[in-house]
């Protein structure tokens, strides 16, 4: 180690004194390397004022023949000496040199701004003056040792260099930074021509990073830490730069795959900013809340879901250093119901971190979404091959940075309903090294049960699933994602058309009907009635105005889960997917007549659904834990909401008739009075429907009627028709069916019903 003792008894006097101390206004002291790092404004040319300090006991210089020798030592070479003379006063020495505590004209300059002051001489100048020739034999030029064609990497910025040689330094004892200071002055005493054992730490480096470039800064910190032996704190200085390098292409790469999302339906193919759209989602912190139960016509309770209110979370939310601080759990799953907003809370999170607007304790994020895993289904991979396949740029990572604990990573799994593999956790063996080659499997229960950089954070987006993937055994929280609230519903519309007077006319299409507005909390519903208008503002669509009937966009709601289907099962044919919906409507039905909203056990058994086909692939219900006793739950499934199980319902009823020829009410007689009922027509099929609905004074069956008539209109014939095994020809039946709902209308048998007899009319769009 060098011997600095001489050099700090000779910055002994000057101490007290210090400018370093008078221009920064900061008190000296150790930085901690977790401390917030306050970073420095570049400071303009220092300006004293015309008396700046007590300067009587200074003198100018005598007139000399030749410049004094003591400022050569102390410039370069090619600095001059002016002499000159002013109104008969004695001649003043003037040099060009930089000063201590001025700016620099750009931020990276090589070299500090150059001013020319009239220099006086102090008596400390005297006292310093005998040990010039000493200090100027070390003076040197700082060298970089990289290739001069080398472009700069735009990941060193000022912020960085500045914070990563703070935290550098950091590390040193304060007897190791004392000498850190004086070589620095030995050095390059040009720059440092004031002894920089005033500075506080971050003077320090603000005063390096002004005089010299990013670069040159960094060599200079590794060249003196290396000459004082601290080779593994040299390491540690390039350990930021390359995760910082790493960091920089991450983020790029992730704002080419997130950034950005599809402005409407895929045949445009146009695309905005994510943040341009994006409206934020109601997350709580409690989970098995059960579906969305708002409804128009009737009062639901609440269905012995979770009674607690749950307190109202964003994205940034999720895994916040404070609720790191408070809680050991680094695993969490936020599950939520098919087009509830997960995927939009995936992108939120994941550019909130790269625009450095949360999370910023996470050193490296990972998305992981299982869509992208099922690659790897079929060849043994190890988890550390996966993340450079998908991510080619953390190649530069060494084994250390995925295990010591200034090196955060979180991992977002999206879609783990989307993986198909056989979850075993008790026989699949126990992974602990990334680099271990295996199975998907064993990668993802190791995962799962947290086998895998325990260190690490991980985050699971999923449908609410039947059977938990998740270990009994597994620590973890639980989040829900809700959708929309009812202000959110309007702005998410307001951004997705910039034109204010479109963004009007669609909010006013959703208001029509409290049955649209309520359903607008699923965003996957609002992205379908956005993309309906769409089309007619672009003079793509054959009407001017989406037809008034629910029906239609529930219908485009079903068509689309189905479409999303095929991530988490194979595909199958329209006549298995026939089968499915016309059992699934069966069961809607019978539930829809009982006043039953909850699916038990026993009911979707009875009519042979799978319920993993219920809740996960078809994502027409959710799955939800009860808790009817003490230390007693049951798992519970209802529909998405209770229109939802409206529309199946109606959807069985025209189904049925369709493709069987069999109106299901005229059906139920008949299993009990055999063999006396004639051939019927469409007609008594609504007229059974009607003459039903009126007497359900609850209006239970009122929503469940508006469906089954807008099944008639042609527009929602045409997106139903895959599923009829003839094609439905009922020319009159809408002005049949709008004449026998007048009538009842006139004859006000029920008065309490006449309200929705309206609706049912607006419905068949009359």
């Amino acid at each position: 180690m060098m011997d600095y003792s001489e050099l700090e008894m000779m910055v002994t006097a000057s101490r007290s004194s210090s400018l370093g101390d008078a221009v920064s206004g900061r008190q000296q002291g150790s930085f901690n390397e977790g401390d917030e790092l306050y970073i420095p404004e570049r400071r303009p040319s220092l300006d004293l004022g015309p008396s700046p300090m007590d300067t009587s006991d200074w003198h100018y210089a005598d007139q000399v023949l030749s410049p004094a020798q003591s400022y050569r030592s102390m410039t370069s070479d090619d600095n001059s000496i002016n002499i000159s003379h002013e109104d008969g006063s004695p001649t003043r020495v003037q040099r060009n040199r930089a000063d201590s505590y001025s700016s620099c004209y750009s931020l990276d300059s090589d070299d500090c701004e150059k001013r020319i002051p009239n220099v006086l001489i102090s008596p400390l100048h005297n006292r310093l003056e005998h040990k010039d020739d000493a200090v100027s034999e070390l003076s040197e030029t700082p060298e970089l040792n990289q290739d001069p064609n080398e472009i700069r990497h735009p990941s060193l910025t000022v912020a960085f260099t500045f914070k990563a040689i703070c935290k550098t330094l950091g590390r040193l004892s304060e007897e190791h930074i004392r000498g850190f200071k004086m070589m620095l002055w030995k050095r390059y005493p040009k720059s440092f021509n004031t002894p920089p054992q005033g500075l506080d730490m971050v003077d320090l480096v603000d005063r390096m990073l002004e005089c010299f470039n990013l670069e040159v800064s960094l060599q200079i910190t590794k060249n003196l830490l290396k000459e004082i032996g601290h080779n593994r704190i040299i390491d540690h200085l390039q350990t930021l730069c390359i995760r910082n390098e790493v960091r920089y292409n991450l983020n790029e790469t992730l704002k080419r795959k997130y950034g950005e999302v599809c402005e409407e339906s895929a045949m445009q193919g146009g695309r905005r900013p994510f943040d341009d759209v994006f409206t934020d989602l109601n997350i709580t912190s409690t989970c098995d809340n059960g579906p969305n139960i708002e409804h128009e016509v009737m009062t639901i309770e609440k269905l012995d879901s979770n009674k607690k209110a749950g307190k109202l979370l964003s994205t940034k939310d999720i895994f916040s250093a404070e609720r790191l601080e408070h809680s050991h759990l680094r695993f969490m799953l936020i599950t939520g119901v098919a087009g509830s907003g997960k995927s939009m809370a995936v992108r939120r999170l994941i550019l909130d971190w790269i625009e450095e607007r949360s999370h910023q304790h996470v050193s490296f994020l990972f998305p992981l979404p299982f869509r992208e895993l099922k690659r790897f289904e079929n060849s043994k991979v190890s988890l550390l091959e996966i993340i450079q396949t998908l991510y080619p740029e953390t190649k530069k990572l060494r084994d250390e940075d995925y295990r010591c604990n200034d090196c955060i990573i979180m991992f977002v799994f999206d879609g783990l309903d989307e993986y198909n593999g056989t979850l075993d956790f008790q026989n699949t063996s126990i992974l602990s090294d990334i680099k271990d080659p295996t199975t998907l499997n064993v990668i993802v229960v190791n995962l799962l049960r947290e086998r895998l950089l325990y260190r690490s954070l991980s985050l699971v987006f999923s449908r609410p699933q039947v059977n938990h993937c998740i270990p009994w055994d597994t620590c973890y929280d639980e989040v829900d994602v809700r959708g929309f609230g009812d202000p959110q519903k309007d702005e998410y519309f307001q951004k997705s058309f910039k034109d204010p007077d479109q963004a009007a006319r669609v909010i006013a299409y959703i208001n029509s009907s409290q049955t649209l507005r309520i359903m607008c909390h699923l965003p996957l519903f609002c992205s379908l009635v956005a993309d309906e208008y769409k089309h007619i503002f672009r003079g793509q669509a054959t009407w001017a105005e989406p037809p008034r009937s629910i029906t239609y966009m529930y219908t485009k709601l079903v068509l689309a889960l189905r479409q999303h289907r095929i991530f988490r099962a194979p595909d199958r044919s329209l006549e298995k997917e026939r089968d499915f919906l016309t059992q699934v409507g069966k069961l809607a039905f019978n539930m829809l007549e009982q006043g039953q909203y909850k699916i038990a056990k026993h009911d979707w058994k009875e009519v042979g659904i799978n319920d993993v086909e219920l809740v996960i692939n078809s994502g027409l219900c959710t799955q939800y834990i009860t808790k009817p006793h003490v230390l007693h739950q049951v798992k519970v499934i209802s529909f998405i909401h209770p229109t939802m199980q409206e529309y199946l319902a109606a959807l069985y009823v025209f189904l049925t008739f369709t493709n069987q020829g069999k109106n299901i009410y005229e059906q139920q007689l008949k299993d009990r009075f055999k063999g006396i009922f004639k051939a019927h027509t469409p007609m008594d099929l609504y007229k059974s429907a009607l003459d039903s609905s009126l007497q359900c004074v609850d209006g239970k069956l009122d929503i469940f009627l508006r469906f089954l008539l807008g099944m008639a209109l042609k527009i929602n014939l045409e997106l139903l028709q895959p599923f009829c095994t003839c094609p439905v020809k009922w020319p009159t039946l809408t002005e049949d069916a709008a004449a026998l709902i007048r009538k009842k209308i006139r004859e006000n048998q029920h008065p309490g019903r006449n309200s929705n007899l309206q609706r049912c009319l607006e419905e068949l769009s009359l």
